[in-house]
């Protein structure tokens, strides 16, 4: 006997409210209405978020951009590069939230949340893009000593690219948690070392208020070491998602809950992948030999339905369930497709 279950919602009509729900909860439900409902809901929470944290960075930026056409500070230049990287980020990733919107079709079957892992690259090459210029200028202004004018405007400057910059990291962080995004995290944590790279900026100005002129030119290098940093976190992110890598303690999870299942006799081979800010699940399981083939799929639907309660933005899981006794037997016919 094999069954499984996956996207049981149609099989058992499962739209129900729990005896322990409050009048404040919204109702409980996994049909698709719901499922669609919650993918739209994110979609518009990531997109609020980028959208402030795009205005907020970009006046940041361009309060910045005025005092370096002022002061003439390489290091305030390579702090605004690196804002005005981190504003346009929120270009990419609100076009992928948008596409990710679309409904799943016959050609796109698992929907279209790669798009998210797709902006993830347009964001490290943008990042790259800052640190190279922000190097490059540094390094020219080491070679090509000028005066840097107007201190105080410098400094004051560099501390509002560090209060811009937290506001946005706290926002974004809090909000890609809530939405289970990973891009939208790694933008906050990327905002958050933007903030302290912007207090450098501090250093590079009194340094040159006594007198040390290459102050300025190696507290951009500085940032721009800074800027590389977040770009290998940002890359091993995205390329993470894209080989659809999960944290392992999730596995555990989804095994551990498998087994706690009644009826369940062992548990297989499970995978996890994201796509967006959902993931999906393939688990195996054994049953009892001789139960029905209905009460196999019970079991299956039951431990489908226990792993989206326990497992933090599951949208789906395929839970295929075999028999304990003869198990290998039943899938000997495929033992020599599986091996090659």
């Amino acid at each position: 006997m094999t069954v499984s279950s996956h996207d049981h919602d149609h099989e058992h009509g499962h739209s129900h409210e729990h005896g322990h729900r409050r009048w404040w909860q919204k109702p409980h439900s996994h049909d698709a209405a719901s499922k669609v409902d919650s993918a739209l809901e994110t979609s518009r929470d990531g997109l609020r978020a980028l959208w402030i944290s795009l205005l907020i960075l970009g006046l940041t930026a361009a309060l910045q951009a005025v005092v370096v056409v002022w002061s003439g500070s390489v290091a305030l230049l390579g702090d605004t590069l690196h804002n005005v990287a981190d504003a346009l980020t929120a270009v990419p990733l609100g076009i992928a939230f948008l596409i990710g919107r679309r409904a799943a079709n016959r050609r796109y079957t698992y929907g279209y949340g790669r798009a998210e892992d797709l902006a993830g690259i347009v964001i490290v090459l943008t990042i790259a893009a800052s640190a190279f210029w922000a190097g490059y200028e540094a390094v020219n202004r080491l070679l090509h000593p000028q005066d840097v004018r107007h201190l105080g405007y410098v400094a004051a400057a560099g501390v509002i690219g560090f209060a811009g910059n937290e506001i946005v990291a706290q926002y974004r962080i809090r909000v890609g948690k809530r939405i289970g995004s990973a891009a939208l995290v790694a933008d906050g944590l990327h905002a958050r070392t933007d903030g302290f790279t912007s207090l450098a900026v501090l250093l590079g100005a009194a340094g040159v208020a006594i007198g040390w002129q290459w102050a300025d030119p190696a507290v951009g290098l500085l940032i721009t070491s800074a800027i590389l940093l977040v770009l290998k976190d940002a890359a091993r992110e995205v390329y993470r998602r894209l080989m659809d890598a999960v944290d392992p303690a999730l596995v555990d999870k989804v095994e551990h809950v498998l087994r706690d299942t009644p009826g369940v006799t062992g548990v297989g081979t499970v995978r996890m992948r994201w796509i967006g800010h959902s993931l999906r699940a393939e688990c195996e399981i054994t049953v009892d030999g001789l139960a029905t083939v209905a009460n196999g799929h019970a079991i299956a639907v039951d431990a489908e339905h226990r792993l989206i309660h326990a497992i933090p933005r599951l949208s789906a899981a395929l839970v295929h369930a075999d028999p304990d006794t003869g198990h290998a037997e039943a899938h000997q016919p495929l033992d020599d497709h599986r091996q090659g």
